[in-house]
């Protein structure tokens, strides 16, 4: 992934956030600076993702580090594996270590929970993340998904119309209607004002069939019963919308899952709750 003008931004934000005015620690235990060789090591096995914005935030600090043998996004890492090399004056490697290894241990940490989602899989159907990704890291958390196998769900709410809960229950308390009649009304109402791809969520067959009928490209089952989304399957057959199921999956829920014929599911917590890797920075 290339390290456009908007990331390039946060790793600056963050670097000085780290930094503060100065490292005083370095500056005054180190009277002359002078270069020095570190290899970062993982500490887990793991899937390894992060490595340009690694590369990046030091080469912020210092633009005359170098790095060789450095493994690409996607590998497969054992447990003390060496991942990449750096060359460069010891207290610009110092100032960016910090940001660096927390940056790379936390999209490895996502790549390698979503890699596990989806090799549970099987490749019956597509592993999705949310919106529920930390404020200004979501397009570095979404590429760690890529990265992990799984695919995107929508960037930011300009990029799909989707008539959740909220949206059906306020139209339905406001306007003295039901579910299943909102529905349909928002449905309808959705693609004749946009051409955009039209979800909906739904809890249950009869809401399903309404928002089928009403034109809806994907169903999102969202803590359905699965007796709710099987019916719908064999009522439809191939004749129907895409179908997401979601409502806070785990990898559990990936093995009964695969019994249905469905083509996403959507996982809040490959992004949200992704345990970091640890990796360490070794000055050699």
């Amino acid at each position: 992934m290339r390290v456009d003008n908007e990331i390039r931004k946060f790793l600056v934000s963050v670097l000085k956030e780290d930094t503060g005015r100065i490292d005083i620690t370095t500056e005054t235990i180190f009277d002359r600076d002078f270069p020095v060789t570190a290899h970062l090591m993982t500490k887990q096995n793991c899937i390894l993702a992060g490595i340009p914005f690694f590369k990046k935030t030091f080469l912020i600090v210092d633009r005359s580090i170098k790095f060789s043998n450095c493994l690409s996004d996607g590998a497969e890492v054992k447990q003390g594996s060496v991942v990449c090399e750096l060359k460069g004056m010891l207290k610009s490697i110092l100032k960016a270590e910090r940001v660096a290894l927390n940056i790379i241990s936390h999209l490895s940490g996502i790549a390698t929970y979503t890699n596990e989602f989806v090799r549970q899989t099987d490749g019956k159907f597509k592993v999705l993340d949310t919106r529920k990704t930390l404020p200004g890291l979501r397009k570095l958390e979404k590429y760690a998904v890529r990265v992990g196998g799984g695919y995107n769900h929508r960037m930011n709410l300009s990029e799909m119309i989707l008539i959740k809960d909220n949206h059906i229950n306020l139209w339905s308390k406001y306007n003295n209607l039901t579910r299943i009649d909102s529905i349909s009304y928002l449905v309808s109402k959705a693609k004749k004002r946009s051409k955009t791809t039209i979800e909906v969520e739904v809890e249950s067959f009869e809401e399903a069939l309404v928002a089928t009928k009403a034109g809806a490209d994907i169903l999102m089952f969202d803590n359905a019963d699965i007796s709710e989304i099987k019916k719908f399957l064999d009522y439809c057959g191939k004749n129907r919308p895409l179908i997401e199921v979601s409502g806070g999956l785990d990898i559990k829920d990936i093995k009964k899952l695969k019994e249905l014929d469905i083509d996403f599911v959507s996982v809040g917590k490959i992004t949200h709750s992704a345990p970091s890797i640890d990796f360490s920075l070794e000055i050699v």
